[in-house]
């Protein structure tokens, strides 16, 4: 059945598409060769759709708290808020102003619902077509030169192909699946439009990202997730425009010709002014470079432009009104606005952990971490000054969660921008982690340093002993609020009613397939004695075992398991 476009759609727009552009980041980085080859067209939109997301999640707890919900304008202001303030490259600053077109559609007065598909619940269909050709139209207004066969052309071709729909569809979810089948239609036929596209034989990155989160708004919207991947892989297989990068996401065989020869840097900054100022800076940075790029309003504006007197660019921003947030990036890959500080250490150890005791042991083996409370995951932005504060030309980053995997990639690829050598780890869980760190050798090769962490955590299996929140169905069955439940790499296998006899039955099911070592972590609202008798156990029934226990502390789980 299908969902009507508000706040609460807008919430699962955004968590669905940062995971499809969290899955196809390094395809669409790998493809990125035009306004420059610099391969960071899908970080760059992920992080600036994180930004977003995080608004709007700050949106519903800000209402939670007052005992209110927020309404569709609130959630789509938000979300254009936090993609203007974290846009980051050309890309994702295109993308915030696409998201800020659509809400001046979708925050204005509601009229009377009329025509097809209007119900009253929602917004009717042509309103969402509306929204769709303003996102369009804004994100061209806001480039100084627009391009075809780039975004801007996937964008009004998606608003086209909506419009179209509107008139006849019977809900918005008609209208965005229209949007998206549009959107991957105009994607196709991007490298017979750019030259430097069909040289490379790829299709547009930015128009890959679009697609990406219209595909995310039409499966919110229908309630039904699409298995197509997006277009990197099912848009460019026309025989003229695929290419190896297209394909398998290895980077494009050639670059552009003149791509070495533009401006030296990329500069970014956010911008207090007025309309009148920003009028007058749009001529005056359009003179000292190219792919300007000015987005924002009521005050508050992105400014991107590639130049080569970076100095001049900041110095305009300063004559509009105040310049903050300044990020200079040289194309050659050196961030200026972000180095290390001086004399940093040849390689360190980022790892996310939850617990204070978890904390404080890998602190002890010289790591640097990022602590993380239950259901507060950290931002990619978080990460990315973590690596920073390790002080090291190279790290070895370990995330500890599955589902920060897109997150610890966008951190590692942001790093490299800023000329750390990053590696990212693997790791599902923190039992992983510290046996990552446990074969940790800084004297080593940072290739094998990486291959041998890696080793060590994937030969380490992990459980985890929780507490159900609330009645769910799950693997083992249907568990109650209240009932423990043991998970084994990350699927619950065993329901029961007392935390020790599950954690019991979990250590033997692991160690039936063997083991030599087993790893104990107890959290704080763990029973005293569950450590004693856990290492009894294994003692009486499994001889040639060890066992080791460590102390995890608050917001650690009740108890994590590891075997190696």
């Amino acid at each position: 059945m299908p969902y009507p476009l508000d706040a609460a759609a807008i919430r699962t727009w955004c968590g669905l598409a940062l995971e499809a552009l969290g899955r196809e980041r390094a395809r669409i980085d790998a493809i990125n060769v035009y306004p420059v080859a610099d391969g960071d067209t899908g970080t760059n939109l992920y992080l600036t759709l994180e930004s977003a997301a995080r608004a709007v999640e700050a949106a519903f707890d800000g209402h939670a708290s007052a005992g209110t919900a927020p309404c569709l304008a609130d959630a789509a202001g938000a979300m254009a808020h936090g993609a203007l303030i974290g846009a980051r490259g050309n890309s994702g600053t295109i993308l915030a102003q696409l998201l800020r077109g659509m809400t001046e559609i979708l925050a204005a007065p509601p009229a009377p619902p009329t025509g097809p598909g209007a119900t009253g619940a929602g917004i009717p269909p042509a309103t969402l077509g509306r929204a769709l050709h303003r996102a369009a139209a804004a994100a061209r207004e806001a480039v100084a030169h627009p391009v075809e066969g780039t975004v801007l052309t996937v964008a009004a071709r998606a608003a086209d192909a909506a419009a179209t729909a509107a008139a006849t569809a019977p809900h918005t979810a008609a209208v965005a699946r229209a949007a998206h089948d549009g959107a991957r239609t105009a994607l196709r036929a991007t490298p017979g439009q750019l030259a430097a596209l069909g040289r490379a034989g790829v299709v547009d990155a930015g128009g890959c990202g679009l697609v990406a989160l219209l595909g995310a708004l039409a499966d919110a919207l229908s309630g039904e997730v699409t298995a197509v991947p997006v277009a990197v892989r099912a848009d460019a297989p026309l025989p003229e425009a695929a290419g190896p990068a297209a394909v398998t996401g290895a980077a494009p065989e050639s670059c552009p010709p003149g791509a070495a020869t533009g401006p030296a840097f990329e500069v970014i900054y956010l911008l207090e002014a007025t309309d009148t100022a920003v009028a007058r800076l749009r001529t005056r940075l359009d003179a000292l470079g190219d792919s300007l790029v000015v987005v924002g309003g009521d005050g508050l504006w992105h400014v991107h432009v590639h130049v080569d007197d970076a100095g001049a660019a900041v110095e305009a921003g300063i004559e509009a009104g105040r310049p903050y947030r300044i990020r200079i990036t040289h194309f050659d890959g050196a961030a200026h606005a972000a180095r290390p500080v001086p004399e940093p250490s040849a390689r360190g150890v980022v790892a996310v952990v939850p617990g204070e005791g978890l904390a404080a042991l890998c602190e002890e083996a010289g790591a640097t971490t990022v602590r993380v409370r239950p259901g507060e995951p950290p931002a990619s932005g978080e990460l990315v000054q973590a690596i920073r504060q390790a002080r090291a030309r190279e790290v070895l980053l370990l995330p500890n969660d599955p589902e920060l995997r897109h997150t610890a990639a966008a951190a590692a690829e942001a790093a490299r921008t800023e000329g750390i050598r990053v590696a990212l780890i693997p790791t599902r869980a923190a039992v992983q982690g510290l046996a990552a760190l446990a074969v940790h050798e800084p004297d080593r090769s940072f290739d094998e340093d990486a291959v041998a962490m890696t080793s060590a955590a994937g030969a380490t299996r992990y459980a985890e002993l929780a507490v159900a929140e609330r009645q769910a169905w799950t693997m083992a069955g249907v568990c109650q609020q209240g009932d423990t439940l043991g998970l084994i790499d990350g699927d619950v296998v065993v329901i029961g009613g007392d935390l020790t006899e599950t954690a019991l039955t979990v250590l033997d099911r692991m160690l039936s397939a063997g083991g030599e070592l087993v790893t104990l972590v107890r959290g704080a609202g763990a029973p005293d004695d569950l450590a004693e008798r856990l290492e009894a156990h294994v003692r009486e029934r499994f001889l040639a075992v060890d066992t080791v226990v460590y102390e995890g502390g608050r917001h650690a789980a009740p108890l994590l398991i590891g075997v190696e």
